[in-house]
């Protein structure tokens, strides 16, 4: 397999070596029966909708994956490629690591959640690269596509329309079968709006909780406002500007009104916006307000 880093795959060795397939044909043209049927083992479920075990190959417990580019490959079998989790900005595009740049410009594949919002994202940094479309309507259907290209021994970077793929994003599907099938699964770590929303609360963040966006309604969202108010530890919600007033005027009703709590939004962006104070105080600000923006929700300890 081809770590980031090394020759662009294509490349000739020399004057009669062979051209090595490009991303360009796994989006082009259907992968080979042999790995269609090595994906579709890794990734297919049962007649009853439940997911199944992968049944490709598994990697023994305590079991080194060897690094990238190392070692023979088995007879008949091509080597498998890596597949990079990578971290994309929150909202200000230089908020993107050097490794992260690096990556997206020599991987083989980019699957994204929105290739609108990344090709803008390469566009800016000048990064010419092959998109394929990987989110939460199609990732079932799209991950045994992905799944041949990393066995074809290509690399893939997966990313979000922002922060980190699997975290209140599409990927962790992919990540999970990948792991079964003993492909290599390195993280590229970069902004997080989770940490920036939390480190300029100004609550003590040595101990917190993450829950997502709460449920929309009915007896999850219930329970879910119940666990907080047990909850002891800094809590940090996701929340659509649509529904931010009405989460925080139940989490007023439900923890107290004198809880104080953090709203931030449009975090690293020009209108960037952080508001704080008492939950009941802070929920009055934004009732009847029309919001723009994803929105962070850090609510102190008791």
């Amino acid at each position: 397999m081809r770590p980031v880093g090394s020759k662009v795959p294509g490349q000739r060795t020399g004057s009669a070596g062979p051209v090595r397939p490009t991303a360009d044909r796994w989006l082009d043209e259907p992968p080979s029966e042999e790995l269609q049927r090595r994906a579709g083992a890794m990734a297919h479920t049962g007649s009853d909708g439940s997911e199944r075990c992968s049944e490709g190959r598994a990697q023994p417990a305590g079991e080194r994956v060897a690094p990238a580019g190392s070692g023979p490959r088995e007879a008949g079998r091509p080597q498998v490629g890596v597949l990079y989790v990578c971290a994309t900005p929150i909202g200000n595009l230089e908020d993107i690591t050097i490794r992260a740049l690096r990556v997206l410009r020599e991987v083989d594949l980019v699957a994204a959640e929105d290739t609108r919002r990344t090709r803008k994202l390469l566009a800016h940094y000048g990064i010419p690269a092959k998109l394929m479309s990987y989110h939460e309507h199609n990732e079932r259907s799209q991950a045994p596509r992905i799944l041949g290209v990393l066995l074809s021994g290509q690399s893939v970077a997966l990313v979000s329309d922002a922060g980190t793929p699997g975290v209140s994003d599409p990927g962790a599907h992919l990540i999970r079968e990948a792991i079964s099938g003993g492909i290599p699964v390195v993280p590229v770590p970069g902004p997080s709006a989770v940490v920036a929303a939390l480190v300029v609360s100004g609550f003590c963040s040595d101990e917190f909780v993450f829950m997502g966006f709460l449920p929309r309604k009915g007896r999850e969202r219930r329970e879910a406002l119940e666990r907080i108010a047990q909850e002891k530890r800094v809590v940090v919600l996701y929340e659509s500007p649509y529904r931010i007033a009405r989460t925080l005027s139940d989490l007023a009703e439900t923890v107290g009104e004198e809880r104080r709590v953090a709203v931030a939004r449009e975090l690293t962006k020009v209108h960037e916006e952080v508001v704080r104070g008492p939950l009941s105080e802070v929920a009055a600000r934004f009732d009847g307000k029309t919001v723009k923006g994803e929105v962070t929700v850090v609510l102190d300890a008791p």
